[in-house]
């Protein structure tokens, strides 16, 4: 159970941190370009990438046990990367919970979630059942 925690600890981090460099890029160059959903469509591809190849290192770094395992892995980043943007979301820019559940129900809140439940599901699709990813 350590290492799956270790990984979604490692994973969720890594790719939360990109987001806040492509964040930034979104808000200041695509979205007066793209518009919210369009830059947030612009965005994605790179941030699953990212985590295409993240979980893959970390599961050939510290291989889980288990196809339950890899599930449980992303399924706990996930949860921390929810955790992360409303925390964020009412702690730093002051919105409330209601406010935050309504960006989320908007066009590209909805793209977003997307992104974040694939983020989830792909520990699960990198694993290999020990083999490498």
């Amino acid at each position: 159970m350590a290492r799956v925690v270790t990984n979604a600890l490692l994973y969720w981090a890594a790719i939360l941190a990109l987001g806040f460099v492509l964040g930034a890029v979104r808000l200041l160059v695509l979205v007066p370009h793209l518009g919210v959903a369009g830059a947030v469509a612009a965005e994605l591809p790179a941030m699953l990438g990212a985590s295409w190849l993240v979980a893959g290192a970390l599961l050939r770094r510290w291989p889980l046990p288990s196809h339950n395992a890899a599930l449980a892995m992303g399924a706990l980043a996930f949860a921390l990367l929810i955790a992360s943007e409303i925390g964020l979301a009412t702690q730093l820019f002051g919105a409330s919970l209601a406010g935050w559940a309504q960006g989320v129900a908007s066009p590209a809140g909805l793209l977003g979630l997307g992104g974040q439940v694939l983020f989830g599901a792909i520990p699960g699709w990198r694993w290999r059942g020990g083999r490498q990813p």
